[in-house]
């Protein structure tokens, strides 16, 4: 999800429950193959905690996927995915994203040509169950025919985008498509926990569950335990992540972007509406101490700095003291829109 999983929301969740595979923001395979290059590079940092991490990414010119799975695989990914699925218009328009449902022949270009430029290193695909209705057996049929590593599948259409409840039957029937194909099937749409998921996954036969949204707030989904009970842990929580994404990110990406995951930490107990009300007003790390440290008390908001300055010495790639070159510009390459794309499904 675009400005949403950066390294350090990586780093929190895996800190507090280790999924089984974390995904990078998405990232414009044009934008990094253009001069424009250098900025994206901080949204495929990463540190070895978070392994397996694996690199995702958009775009609509196969020779760009090469080399971006070729830059993937330089940089010490786990893997590589392609979005297919993300239906913000932005992205639509480059012919990208949930795009490429529409363009199958194009789509399975592309995974070659990840393929090709991953250096044997996985390349999954991410998508929808159709455009603008279902459309799994002709869809997912020929995505199938490709042998991605593994195909998730967001189960709504990208007209209904996140607005209806996601059609497990749909999931359901692509796994049964897979079946003897040897790609690994992993449904995403409202699973609210652990033990939801793994009960979606089971009805429908798949292999796995992706899980994007669901983890706002709640970086412990991943544990048997669950969410600790207290308003205390989640707002100790919270400031680390604050701590650490500016220890990480200062002056290179913007702090604002943080409120989103702000509003899913703070709910459930009574003033919550008025904390998170303050937070939507943050704009730097000292406003979120000045604003929970009175209610986490001295020994609460220590630990939370503490935790944060532990996770930013991970061993990390691409820090910047030790920049490392994307791909030269491709000559004649598409220049990726203006702005930021909405979050990726």
């Amino acid at each position: 999800m675009a400005n949403a999983t950066d390294t350090a929301f990586r780093r929190i969740v895996t800190e507090c429950s280790h999924p089984h595979a974390v995904y990078t923001e998405f990232v414009s395979v044009a934008g990094l193959c253009s001069p424009g290059a250098p900025r994206l590079m901080v949204d495929l940092e990463f540190a070895d905690c978070e392994r397996p991490v694996i690199a995702q990414f958009f775009g609509s010119v196969p020779e760009q996927f090469r080399r971006c799975a070729e830059l993937a695989a330089g940089l010490g990914f786990d893997g590589v995915d392609i979005n297919m699925g993300c239906p913000d218009r932005a992205v639509l328009r480059q012919k990208a994203g949930a795009a490429l449902i529409r363009d199958p022949d194009l789509a399975l270009e592309i995974i070659d040509a990840a393929r090709a430029g991953a250096g044997g290193l996985p390349v999954s695909v991410k998508t929808r169950i159709g455009h603008a209705s279902d459309s799994v057996e002709e869809w997912i049929g020929r995505l199938l025919a490709a042998r991605p590593a593994a195909i998730a599948i967001h189960a709504r259409t990208v007209k209904e985008r996140s607005e209806v409840p996601a059609h497990w039957d749909a999931v359901r029937r692509a796994c049964e498509l897979a079946r003897g194909t040897g790609v690994p099937i992993a449904g995403n749409g409202d699973a609210r926990s652990l033990e939801h998921g793994r009960a979606l996954a089971a009805r429908a036969g798949a292999d796995g569950v992706m899980i994007g949204r669901g983890v706002f707030g709640n970086p412990w989904l991943f544990s048997a335990a669950g969410k600790p009970a207290g308003l205390e842990a989640a707002l100790e929580t919270m400031l680390a992540h604050a701590v650490l994404y500016d220890l990480l990110f200062a002056g290179r990406k913007n702090f604002v972007d943080l409120r989103r995951h702000f509003k899913a930490y703070v709910g459930g107990f009574a003033g919550a509406k008025r904390l998170r009300m303050e937070l939507m007003e943050t704009r730097s790390v000292a406003d979120v101490e000045r604003i929970v440290g009175p209610v986490i008390g001295a020994a609460s908001a220590r630990r939370a700095r503490d935790r944060a300055h532990g996770l930013s010495r991970q061993r990390g790639h691409q820090h910047p003291t030790r920049p490392i070159r994307p791909p030269p510009p491709l000559r004649n390459a598409p220049v990726p829109s203006r702005g930021t794309p909405a979050p990726a499904p």
